[in-house]
């Protein structure tokens, strides 16, 4: 049996960690760009906020698009082209002369760049693992925290010394690098290069079999799919809120921009911690349940943001709902795969993630311009926490995958 450090699934995870690293750093790194955007354009936080909220939407609702084709072509070329639209969509962003530019640049190059190579790039892992998917996935996801981590304070830190515009260009730079080292280590299907998930040795006389499973039509024809779709929907209103607020908010309650900034690294920290700890959990609880508590977890916290006013508070805050933003992204791919198995896992997650987009438009913004009209967020963020909830019930409420499969075994 091949030594588990020369399995070539490691080098799959590697490449999806740092796909993830490297376009999530660049889309969470627009909390420190809300202010200066803000000011050099004079625009309100709704209109502000829609910058990240139409990526957002985008990054979602093509991740069915890029499953399918992912699993068609395999998601090497998907990633790659993915990673290289977002460097140029921050070079458009950096010339920009009024904020539509920047919709045009940022909101369109790094929602398209990374709705391709988000789905492909984490489905990969899926396929590489079935006994270690809870870690190898929490591994590979886990570049999204990191990536949180280090975007905001790198970006800070570029605009202080160069500008918003020269920082775009930088992390442009740093995202076609990127770019490149993750599609060299991303593969295909095990099966494609006569190996077996996890290191498996392949059966004597035997080829490696081809992902099992459901096709796309007839997951979305079974209450699982359903569950999972609306829930994540209902809890995408209020999820990508703090990323885009917390910076104006810490300025509304006198702690700094710099203090909000703090607070997205925090998020970053709390996410990546999130991802391995949730992962430990899961075989205790199963991944349902556990996918159930990120609901819950994470509408708590959002109802102690609404009256949060001071550094520990907010601390808190950013790094309890960091943890649970990192264990729903951790644990969402494996669930789906539980469920649907990997016949044609690619375009089942993206069609799960196009709820998420919806959420992920209209949550931000919403937010915005609920303070813009009323001078305050506690009423978005008290909606987003219901929702969370709602979406929790519905969670406790869908079958067990191991059972459900049982029961669909003699129809199938």
């Amino acid at each position: 049996m091949t030594p588990a450090r020369a399995f070539a699934g490691w080098r799959v995870v590697a490449g999806a960690f740092l796909c993830m690293l490297t376009g999530y750093a660049v889309a969470y790194s627009f909390a420190a760009f809300f202010g200066p955007l803000e000011a050099e354009f004079g625009a309100q936080r709704g209109d502000t906020s829609l910058v990240f909220s139409i990526a957002a939407f985008l990054y979602f609702l093509l991740g069915l698009p890029a499953g399918l084709i992912a699993d068609r072509v395999g998601p090497r070329p998907v990633v790659t082209g993915g990673l290289l639209i977002v460097a140029l969509g921050l070079v458009i962003a950096a010339q920009a002369n009024a904020l539509w530019q920047v919709y045009l640049g940022y909101s369109l190059g790094v929602g398209l760049g990374v709705g391709l190579s988000y789905v492909p790039s984490v489905t990969a892992v899926q396929h590489w693992f079935v006994r270690r998917r809870g870690t190898a996935s929490g591994i590979a996801v886990a570049g999204i925290g990191v990536g949180t981590l280090i975007g905001a304070p790198l970006a800070n830190t570029l605009i202080g010394h160069i500008g918003w515009r020269h920082a775009y260009l930088v992390l442009a730079g740093l995202t076609a690098l990127g770019a490149i080292v993750a599609g060299l280590l991303i593969r295909r299907d095990p099966h494609f290069y006569g190996m077996e998930p996890d290191g498996e040795p392949v059966p004597p006389g035997g080829a490696p079999a081809a992902p099992s499973g459901l096709t796309l039509g007839e997951a979305v024809r079974t209450s699982p799919f359903w569950a999972v779709y609306v829930a994540a929907l209902l809890m995408s209103f209020g999820l990508f809120t703090p990323f885009v607020h917390l910076v104006p908010y810490s300025r509304d309650v006198g702690l700094g921009a710099g203090f909000g900034v703090l607070l997205i690294t925090l998020l970053g920290v709390g996410s990546t911690v999130g991802r391995f700890l949730f992962a430990t959990v899961t075989p205790w609880l199963g991944r349902r349940l556990s996918f159930a508590l990120m609901f819950v977890g994470a509408g708590a916290m959002l109802v102690v943001w609404s009256f949060s006013t001071t550094a520990p508070a907010l601390i808190l805050f950013a790094l309890l709902f960091g943890a649970f933003y990192g264990g729903f992204v951790a644990i969402a791919p494996s669930l789906a795969a539980d469920y649907f198995g990997g016949r044609s896992l690619g375009a089942v997650i993206g069609a799960l993630y196009s709820g998420v987009a919806f959420g992920a438009l209209l949550g931000s913004p919403a937010a915005g311009y609920a303070y813009d009209f009323f001078g305050s967020y506690a009423g978005a963020i008290l909606a987003g926490a219901l929702l969370c909830f709602v979406g929790f019930a519905i969670m406790l409420l869908a079958p067990e995958p191991a059972r459900w499969l049982e029961r669909r075994a003699p129809s199938r």
